[in-house]
């Protein structure tokens, strides 16, 4: 009997020996960030979380899912536009980073220029950039991790008009592809990876439907809509992640593979994602801390223009003070300023800087002024807000009911326009109707006037306007009204 249960012990333990002996298990670990939009100032602690997490992964990858830049004077109008990003993300060893539409606000040469000075790839396939502008972008790049084939491609969003969401002119001489049309024709990235990760500038709503269309992915790492998920989300067993803007946040992704040596290729067993708080992050790379504080020496920039009496709480408090400005500047009857270009939507009381103007109204537009109907005011805004990701602009020198569509909330059913004492406005009456440049671009209502640029930027028309204001107080204003029927 003891001889049998000293057989079977060995028998066991060979058994188990020789599992051990041939399983073999391997983890793949990656810092993401998207849309940092150059908030520079939270790079010293952003490398020692990439320091901390290289000391315990040595072959940690770090990606960047795009809008890398716009959104910090200190960056965008530095003598080269965006160096201080490029130079940080250097030294913070960022791997690879694909194109989002704000890469290309300096236009084709400094996307060139930047990409150049990057020590790391960007990878876009459904961007295709003319030969004579010399803008190196790659589809896909594989990495080597632990021996681990980690296949990475990038794709940036197609606006309504066959471009990323950036003015026209800055993507001269590029074609786009339209993005699922292109992913389909990397599935071979699945036969020779044992991971694949799609970073991608196309938003949230599009990475889920991507998760459905694109099964041999394993993991998407998103940006474009700012969107905070909490670490990570499954959908159709592809991980996605993302996080609000300005790196607020970062996420550690962790994929662990297993494999008997009997058998190939390795099999993923588990993916997961951690948020990390850049901004509660305690540590500080001194290095990356210099090059920061290098940076961001200009004064300049902190010269206060007035006073915020009231806090600003909303996107449209601060639309309305672009839009007065722009009207008290120019002498326009009416104003608008489209969604998206105002960049943030709080402001606490005290000092309103020109850096604050410049965060505000980062992209150096044009202001245009046009000779428009009514009806071709009213056709315009209509047509900014279908080209604008369906958000309704905003105004000066009149308000708007706006009437959606119950059943399809991107469309407008119905506007109506009004002047600022609340009488219909007068749609056969002309007006002077002053915007940006980005603004005449994306829209394609019919008007007779073009419009003409009145050599002057937005952002130069907020600073005037408020060095004229002892104080001001936007709090409560709102002169959008959105129904549903």
């Amino acid at each position: 009997m003891k001889k049998r249960f000293a057989a079977l012990s060995f028998i066991i333990y060979y058994l188990l020996f020789s599992f051990s002996a041939y399983a073999e298990r391997r983890e793949v670990h990656i810092l993401s960030a998207n849309d940092m939009h150059a908030n520079i100032q939270a790079f010293p602690a952003l490398a020692d979380i990439a320091d901390s997490l290289r000391a315990l992964y040595p072959g940690l990858l770090v990606f960047s899912a795009g809008d890398n830049r716009t959104g910090e004077p200190l960056n965008d109008m530095y003598e080269i536009p965006a160096y201080p990003m490029v130079a940080l993300m250097n030294q913070v060893g960022f791997d690879a980073t694909t194109l989002g539409n704000h890469e290309f606000d300096s236009g084709p040469s400094g996307l060139a220029q930047l990409i150049n000075l990057s020590n790391f790839p960007y990878l876009c396939a459904n961007c295709h950039p003319a030969d004579s502008l010399r803008i190196h972008l790659s589809p896909t790049k594989s990495f080597d991790v632990d021996g681990i084939r980690v296949g990475v491609v990038g794709a940036v969003q197609i606006g309504t008009h066959g471009h990323p969401d950036s003015h026209p002119d800055n993507c001269r001489g590029m074609m786009f592809s339209p993005f699922n049309e292109t992913m389909a024709k990397y599935e071979w990235l699945r036969q020779q990876n044992d991971v694949v990760i799609l970073l991608s500038h196309n938003g949230y709503e599009a990475d889920v439907e991507s998760s459905a269309l694109f099964p041999w992915v394993d993991l998407i790492i998103g940006g474009h809509t700012h969107t905070q998920i909490s670490g990570g989300e499954m959908h159709n067993g592809i991980l996605i992640t993302q996080n609000e803007n300005r790196l607020k946040r970062v996420t550690h992704i962790t994929i662990i593979l297993n494999r008997d040596k009997y058998t190939d290729p390795w099999r993923i067993e588990r993916k997961k994602a951690d948020l990390i708080s850049v901004a509660r992050h305690a540590g500080r790379n001194k290095a990356v801390e210099e090059m920061t504080r290098f940076f961001c020496e200009n004064p300049a920039f902190e010269r206060t223009l007035t006073q915020v009496e009231q806090p600003f709480s909303t996107y449209e408090e601060l639309g309305c003070l672009m839009c007065d400005a722009m009207v008290a500047e120019t002498g326009a009857d009416v104003a608008i300023q489209n969604f998206g270009g105002v960049r943030y939507d709080e402001h606490p009381t005290g000092p309103f800087t020109i850096s604050d103007v410049l965060k505000l109204d980062p992209f150096g537009n044009d202001a245009m002024m046009l000779d428009l109907s009514g009806e071709e005011l009213r056709q315009m805004l209509i047509s900014c807000c279908d080209n604008d990701d369906n958000q309704f602009p905003f105004v000066s020198g009149i308000k708007c009911d706006v009437v959606r569509d119950a059943n399809d909330p991107k469309h407008v059913k119905k506007l109506t326009l009004f002047s600022p004492d609340g009488r219909k406005l007068n749609l056969k009456q002309r007006y002077r109707v002053v915007t940006n440049n980005y603004v005449t671009s994306i829209t394609t209502a019919p008007r007779r006037d073009p419009g003409q640029s009145i050599n002057r930027k937005t952002a130069d028309l907020v600073i005037s306007y408020l060095e004229h204001q002892p104080s001001i107080n936007y709090q409560g204003v709102k002169r959008i009204n959105e129904t549903k029927k």
